[in-house]
């Protein structure tokens, strides 16, 4: 049998209504490239037929599509990760089940690999999404690159090319919280990054809250560079340091003006700044500290129910 030369890795998630429209695009698209390849479906838990959608496009290509079920949700991360340590491509994509990515421009990822690089990203063009999610992300993907010094312009494009050797460095990863484009980056010898299409979602909702987002960007600062602990670090020190100057001009207006009672609500507002930093660290550290914890457990990330695959 000739070598998979490509794996495409898609991620489902409730995705019942748009699982025929999107099967309708991506096979055609990855039939025009005229190479051997697969597509591995990963099942992350879904409560509605995706399923059983999948496993009727199984018996339909069984040359071509594998499906892997999850027996409970794990997240988008963890079902691409499922979907890394069972692909046999030589070249990987990984591509959303909504279709606001076009399936048709994954040959422009490969076409750019073929220039040499071993990671390609993709920057997204006119997006489609709501405003406040796209200002949500040019926030975080500004505060992220000052944070973890990882220059990404559009982290939260999904449709990215991956090299065989940087998957293999990302299965031997064995992270409980992490953010995959960050980590292939951070691999990388010769990254680069493509202009794609961007459509609106026809059917179906998004699964990323804003909760969803903000979490997501946790792992990846936390996961990444321990910039937040230093920042908290300094930030104490120097509020240390006004406190005692404080202090010591208070003693100093004691001796001279007398006792007094105003300055009071000062008093309060500076005491409740102090208390708000003070939270705010306690968090931060509570992050660091979860993901440890959740790290020496040592659970499984995922765990699979079953398989779809033609046998060689």
């Amino acid at each position: 049998m000739n070598p998979i030369e490509l794996s495409v890795i898609v991620p489902v998630y409730n995705e019942e209504q748009g699982l025929n429209a999107l099967f309708d695009r991506l096979y055609p698209a990855l039939d025009k490239l005229g190479i051997a390849y697969e597509i591995v479906f990963i099942n992350d838990g879904s409560r509605d037929h995706s399923a059983a959608i999948l496993r009727e496009q199984f018996q339909k290509r069984p040359d071509v599509t594998r499906v892997v079920l999850f027996n409970g949700n794990f997240g988008q991360h963890m079902a691409i990760m499922a979907g890394f340590e069972h692909c046999r491509g030589q070249r990987i994509v990984t591509l959303d089940a909504d279709l606001q990515n076009p399936p048709e421009d994954i040959g422009r990822l490969l076409a750019k690999m073929d220039e040499g690089h071993d990671y390609i990203g993709s920057i997204r063009r006119m997006r489609q999404d709501s405003w406040w999610r796209g200002a949500a992300s040019r926030a975080m993907n500004s505060l992220r690159e000052r944070i973890t010094r990882i220059k990404m312009t559009d982290q939260g494009c999904m449709l990215r090319a991956y090299s065989r050797d940087i998957i293999d460095a990302i299965n031997s990863c064995q992270e409980v919280n992490t953010f995959i484009p960050a980590l292939a980056y951070t691999f990388a010898q010769s990254p680069a990054e493509v202009v794609v299409g961007h459509e609106e979602r026809a059917v179906g909702e998004s699964k990323y809250s804003l909760y969803s987002l903000i979490r997501l960007n946790f792992d990846l600062m936390t996961g990444f560079s321990v910039v937040p602990l230093q920042i908290f670090s300094f930030t104490g020190i120097i509020v240390s340091l006004l406190s005692a100057f404080f202090v010591v001009f208070l003693l100093i207006r004691r001796i001279i003006v007398g006792p007094e009672a105003e300055g009071l609500f000062t008093l309060f507002a500076i005491a409740f700044f102090l208390i708000g930093i003070t939270l705010f660290g306690i968090g931060l550290l509570g992050e660091y500290i979860g993901r440890i914890y959740q790290q020496v457990r040592h659970r499984p990330r995922y765990l699979v129910q079953a398989i779809l695959e033609q046998k060689e």
